[in-house]
């Protein structure tokens, strides 16, 4: 790292700090949470952020501030409510480490929120980066907070060109990124690198020319309009696909559904009980262990429209969902029988609530044959 700040000495660096502080300034977005920074504001919109694109993000937070406006709101509530109203942004830890958050705070902190980084990192969920955002911008803690959007903006601002998906190159980026943090205006600072990264250093075909960091950049690009060489990245594990089939068991006004364990992908949220089969492998012609009853009870098996594709961060599902109209109530090893109106309550992972209205709709009429 001693040879890049080499390269670029500190009257350069400097000059490009402020630059990118008036620019942030002028040129900023109107977020709710930047207009008076509270700790419980920017650690909602930390969490929720992640992950997440602003402009979907931004519904959620929105819908947690008006439902729980405080921190004490928000640790009274029960998980149950909170899965549901975080549903449809995925990563559900990240959910349930918020709720324990909040208690953690509420209950065992007495309502007073952490002030350092340090602090910050002991409360559930919260990571360095995360950590660093709220201690900078609610207590102008000098620290640097480096996500996604400033290791792109330092990779190219500094030329950095070792993969910054491994320890060698994140060394580098947050070495100068904690050289580079304003000492007396963190915050500040560390929100204009993210907003830069948003805006104007985007991942493809960066505008170079709009860029306050231009004229001291070692990757700007004005003259060609192209996209530097950094950020670089030695690659991912392969995404695999697999079969994951949803057994939909109704007798038309009630459907078994299951809560799934806290750990694991979807923890804490219903599902339709379901296998995971190889892409190869033939789906199941019957029905699960888990369901006690008579083959004479099931009225018809039918596989409920196409595969539905779902992309997770390791894995794509194909979400087959096989729909067993039964008579009477089955005898459950596990999981509730419920009405559908009550099913509809619980919070569900993405993959089934985008097909939500249309099983319902189709187990009921067949209910009613």
């Amino acid at each position: 790292m001693q040879e890049k700040l080499d390269s670029m000495d500190k009257v350069n660096w400097v000059a490009g700090r402020h630059a990118l502080m008036d620019w942030y300034r002028a040129n900023h977005r109107l977020l709710p949470w930047r207009e008076a920074p509270n700790p419980y504001a920017v650690w909602l919109c930390e969490i929720i952020m992640q992950q997440t694109r602003i402009d979907q993000g931004l519904k959620y937070w929105h819908a947690f501030v008006n439902t729980w406006p405080d921190i004490q709101a928000l640790a009274q509530a029960p998980l149950d409510d909170v899965l549901k109203a975080w549903q449809g942004l995925g990563y559900y830890s990240r959910a349930r480490n918020l709720h324990k958050a909040a208690r953690t705070i509420a209950f065992e902190r007495k309502g007073k929120f952490p002030q350092t980084a340090a602090e910050w990192k002991a409360i559930p969920g919260v990571g360095p980066y995360t950590a660093a955002a709220i201690a900078s911008i609610c207590f102008n803690e000098p620290v640097a907070a480096v996500d996604g959007n400033v290791l792109r903006v330092i990779s190219r601002y500094m030329d950095i060109q070792a993969p910054i998906d491994r320890p060698i190159g994140r060394k580098q980026v947050d070495a100068f990124a904690a050289h580079w943090v304003h000492p007396n205006e963190a915050g500040t600072h560390n929100q204009a690198i993210m907003e830069l990264g948003a805006l104007v250093c985007k991942p493809t075909t960066p505008s170079c020319l709009e860029c306050p960091l231009e004229s001291t950049c070692l990757s700007a690009q004005p003259a060609s309009g192209g996209t530097p060489a950094p950020p670089i990245k030695q690659g991912k594990t392969k995404i695999k696909t697999v079969n994951l089939v949803f057994n939909v068991v109704t007798n038309g006004s009630h459907v078994w559904m299951r809560e799934r364990p806290t750990k694991g992908i979807w923890g804490g949220l219903w599902e339709f009980p379901s296998q995971e089969f190889p892409l190869e492998s033939a789906l199941p012609k019957g029905l699960p262990a888990q369901i006690n009853i008579v083959p004479e009870a099931v009225q018809s098996q039918a596989l409920w429209s196409e595969p539905v594709e779902h992309v997770l961060s390791h894995r794509r599902l194909r979400c087959h969902f096989v729909i067993w109209h039964v008579h009477g109530e089955p005898i459950l090893s596990e999981g509730s029988w419920l009405r559908w109106e009550e099913a509809e309550l619980k919070a569900r992972p993405r993959a089934i609530d985008r097909c939500w209205e249309g099983l319902e709709k189709s187990c009921l009429t067949l209910g009613h044959r």
